[in-house]
């Protein structure tokens, strides 16, 4: 994967979605103006827009050719402004309704990735009743409390004792009406980007914090992001593979990225998939292109050009 090179002038008009009204909000915003920025430097006509409830009307009023999706979680990751852009029939990047549906349920994702036989750590699906000795009998300790509608690890736990269990369940009920336990799996922390179908290197997260949360990601100085990630090239390998699949099995599209855990053992087990990861100068997936060779500029570039090529 290489830089290539873009005639702004097939793009057309495009609108850059962003902000919204998820928990995710400023940083969609910080990411949609990191966009803008990098899509007029390359000479499209690209216009922000911060989606509210008359982004039909201002989209139809826009003439818009086209949309570039950076609205992280609900409303943007779950299928809804794709449903909204698909009615309005102006291309979009990245995942349509399906992937994008797909990818945000953390218990859809899972299941869809057990009856394919792709590794996933074991979960239970819980309700208001349910009790911590249920929840440890099934699962044993140490336990992640997440809700299966949020993105950033928002309102998610990682729990070691049944005593804390209680107080995690009720934290990430106020965020969802559906939330899951998942068995903790011991080990390094990683993280793949897609790029039009092909996986970008593997990064590994680590954090002195109990887990990669929502202060490792973007407040804490002290997470640290290896790129090279410190794999054997046959490892590396095997965990682009598998994330491709994970990715392709949520139908997903264009572009995203799947968050893996290794266990002492070396296996890789799939967590969660992002359909719309963050695309700051710090984030993620510009960290792996950079190590591909490509820049911020002609990664939003090829982000773009995948809605000129998707079929939805």
């Amino acid at each position: 994967m290489s830089n290539l090179t873009f005639n702004p002038q097939n793009f057309g008009r495009v609108a850059v979605l962003m902000g919204g009204r998820s928990a995710e909000r400023e940083i969609s915003l910080k990411s949609g103006r990191a966009v803008l920025a990098a899509m007029q430097s390359l000479g499209i006509d690209a216009v922000e827009i911060d989606v509210d409830k008359s982004v039909s009307e201002r989209l139809t009023q826009g003439s818009f050719d086209r949309a570039f999706i950076i609205l992280h979680g609900r409303g943007g990751e779950d299928g809804e402004i794709q449903g909204v852009l698909q009615s309005l029939q102006i291309p979009y990047t990245g995942s349509g309704i399906t992937g994008a549906v797909l990818s945000m349920n953390k218990r859809l994702s899972k299941q869809i990735w057990q009856s394919q036989g792709l590794p996933t750590p074991k979960y239970v699906r819980l309700t208001r009743q349910s009790t911590p000795q249920q929840i440890v009998e099934e699962l044993s300790l140490p336990i992640v409390i997440k809700p299966v509608n949020e993105g950033s690890s928002i309102g998610m736990s990682k729990v070691n004792t049944s005593e804390a269990l209680q107080q995690a369940i009720d934290l990430a009920f106020e965020y969802d009406a559906e939330v899951i336990a998942e068995q903790w799996v011991n080990g390094a922390e990683y993280t793949i980007s897609i790029l039009n179908g092909e996986a970008l290197p593997v990064i590994r997260l680590k954090t002195p914090r109990e887990f990669y949360d929502f202060e490792a990601k973007y407040l804490a100085n002290s997470t640290e992001y290896h790129c090279p990630c410190g794999l054997t090239e046959a490892d590396e390998k095997r965990c682009q593979e598998l994330a491709v699949k994970a990715f392709n099995a949520l139908n997903m599209q264009g572009w995203g990225r799947i968050d893996v855990m290794a266990d002492q053992q070396g296996e890789f087990y799939l967590l969660e998939a992002n359909s719309v990861p963050g695309m700051t100068d710090h984030s993620l997936v510009p960290m792996a292109a950079r190590q591909a060779g490509i820049s911020f500029e002609n990664l939003v570039g090829q982000i773009l050009q995948g809605s000129m090529e998707l079929k939805r």
